[in-house]
């Protein structure tokens, strides 16, 4: 016992180590162009209106904690549950074209328009219809994620190889089970691919649902700093959408890595 501990550990040091020195360009990165945004608003004197210091953005952000917390939290709801309505409407959505050419060639080009249609032209529509509360935003947010979805996971199911097909036609297997043995796993590389680009989106769709019309909300944070031109909390309101954002696709990637767990399926699609 002893010596599998003296071997896994070291193992997990130089795992988290190898995660940390990957992270390290990209934080030396960050750093850099925070340090240099910090001494040219300080050496050319920049007004604060037109652009603060970093230094004055953390301290807004330090003094309006609360108030942003809470605005960030009813964004991130729309933007989570818009997203897994979108996401799990495409992928049956996707499923219904697998075994229908007729649904497929029927509802596809409403797909699309969908699509074309500018959110900023639809949000307002949905703040009429579902008033000012969470609806109108997890709508919009789920708008902005089924597109994406539907046509990688469309794609997704279809991509099951011959010999396995053959495979499991020659054993009997039937539609359902090919389906779940067979297609499933090969359209999950595909889903996941297209579920982090929409788990971005989501928080997008939600701001901009935010901005024609909401009680609470990043959005309205950003409405109400442009109005009183307040660059810090403008500023403020950007970076902890930001961050939300990125912690939204790592989750992503987390459950990602957790459901493909065969090692061809690693590979970015």
């Amino acid at each position: 016992m002893s010596n599998d501990k003296t071997t896994v550990g070291p193992g997990r040091r130089f795992s988290a180590f190898r995660r940390v020195a990957e992270l390290g360009p990209s934080l030396a990165l960050f750093l850099a162009v925070a340090c240099f945004w910090e001494a040219a608003v300080r050496l050319f004197d920049i007004p604060g209106y037109l652009l603060p210091a970093p230094s004055a953005i953390a301290g807004k952000m330090y003094a309006v904690r609360g108030m942003l917390l809470e605005n960030l939290i009813s964004t991130m709801t729309a933007a989570v549950l818009g997203f897994a309505i979108g996401t799990a409407f495409a992928v049956l959505l996707a499923v219904l074209f697998l075994y229908s050419r007729i649904a497929e060639r029927a509802l596809f080009p409403w797909a699309i328009t969908l699509k074309t249609i500018p959110i900023l032209a639809i949000a307002p529509l949905l703040t009429i219809w579902l008033g000012f509360g969470l609806a109108p935003k997890v709508a919009i947010a789920a708008i902005v994620c089924f597109f994406p979805t539907l046509v990688n996971a469309a794609k997704g199911f279809r991509t099951i190889d011959r010999q396995s097909l053959e495979f499991l036609t020659i054993i009997g297997a039937s539609r359902s089970q090919t389906f779940r043995h067979a297609r499933l796993y090969a359209a999950l590389p595909y889903i996941f691919a297209a579920a982090k680009i929409s788990s971005s989106m989501a928080v997008i769709g939600a701001i901009v649902a935010e901005f024609t019309g909401a009680n609470l909300g990043i959005g309205t944070v950003i409405v109400t700093a442009g109005y009183q031109q307040d660059s810090a909390m403008l500023f403020s309101a950007i970076v902890v959408s930001s961050i939300a954002t990125i912690l939204m696709f790592y989750l992503v990637v987390a459950v990602e890595k957790l459901c493909l767990f065969w090692p061809e399926a690693t590979a970015d699609v």
